[in-house]
C-alpha cells in the first residue's frame, strides 16, 4: 500500500498552531458524539481551508482517534503539495468514476492514527460523480471504521460541490481569511451550507493579524469568556 508523508515544512507550520487546533477539535468534541464526519469550505479559494483541515486532522490523530482526511477539492487541491506520496497512489476520483476499489485510495501516513484519500486526477465531471452513489457508500462504510472523518471541499462561493458533500456529513465550518470576506458573502455560504441539514459548527477565522487585534490578557490563546464562541488555529472560531 501507497502512503503519505507530510512535507516538513507544513508539519513546522502545523507545531506553531497546535494549541488552537486542538481548541477547535475540543469544541467539535462538545457539540456531540454524533458529530464525527465534518465538511470545511471557504466563499474563495486561499482562505486556509486546506490548511485548516490538515491541522485539524493531524489533532484528532495526535488525540488518539482514528482520523481520516478525505481531499474532495479534485478541482484545485491543495492538499496534494502538502503530502508526497512514496508510492503510487490512486485518489477520490478514481474511486468515484469506479476505476478503483475503496481500499486502493486509502493512503497511511506517516503521522499515527492519520489516513488520507488523496484527490485523485482531475475529472471533467465532479460535481455528478459526488452525486453518485458510489460517495454515499463510502462514506458509509468510512464512518464505521474511522473515528473522525474531515473532508476538504472546494469554497462554496465558487461550486456547489460543498454542500452536496455536506449532505453525507454531521457538521460543516466554514474557514474565512479576516478582513477578505465581505460579511454577507459569509452570511450567504452559511445558508447555502445550513440547506444541507448537516449541524454547523462555526467560523474559523483565518490568518488575523495579531499585532493589530488584542485578545486579551491571555495573549494569543485569547479571552477566556470567549471559549466556544471564538477559537480559531491563530485566532478564533465562531460559533
Amino acid at each position: 500500500m501507497a502512503s503519505l508523508e507530510l512535507v516538513k515544512s507544513k508539519h513546522n507550520l502545523y507545531t506553531e498552531v497546535e494549541e488552537y487546533c486542538n481548541s477547535i477539535r475540543t469544541n467539535i468534541q462538545f457539540s456531540g458524539q454524533e458529530i464525527r464526519v465534518i465538511a470545511l469550505t471557504s466563499v474563495q479559494p486561499g482562505e486556509g481551508k486546506s490548511t485548516t483541515s490538515t491541522n485539524l486532522s493531524i489533532s484528532f490523530a495526535q488525540a488518539g482517534f482514528k482520523t481520516l482526511l478525505i481531499d474532495a477539492d479534485t478541482r484545485n487541491s491543495v492538499l496534494s503539495g502538502t503530502f508526497k506520496a512514496t508510492g503510487k497512489v490512486s485518489g477520490l476520483t478514481s474511486y468515484l468514476s469506479g476505476n478503483a476499489y475503496l481500499s486502493e485510495v486509502i493512503c497511511e501516513s506517516n503521522i499515527p492514527n492519520l489516513s488520507i484519500i488523496p484527490a485523485g486526477k482531475t475529472a471533467p465531471n465532479p460535481t455528478t460523480l459526488l452525486q453518485n452513489m458510489n460517495f454515499t457508500s463510502m462514506i458509509d462504510s468510512l464512518k464505521e471504521y474511522y473515528d473522525y472523518i474531515i473532508i476538504d471541499t472546494p469554497p462554496i462561493g465558487l461550486v456547489i460541490d460543498a454542500a452536496i458533500i455536506a449532505q453525507k456529513c454531521h457538521g460543516t465550518i466554514i474557514v474565512t481569511e479576516a478582513g477578505a470576506i465581505k460579511r454577507k458573502f459569509i452570511q450567504k455560504a452559511k445558508e447555502q451550507m445550513d440547506q444541507s441539514g448537516a449541524t454547523f459548527l462555526g467560523i474559523v477565522l483565518n490568518k488575523v493579524d495579531s499585532q493589530v487585534d488584542s485578545y486579551g490578557a491571555y495573549g494569543n490563546y485569547g479571552n477566556y469568556g470567549n471559549y466556544g464562541q471564538k477559537v480559531d488555529k491563530k485566532s478564533k472560531r465562531r460559533r
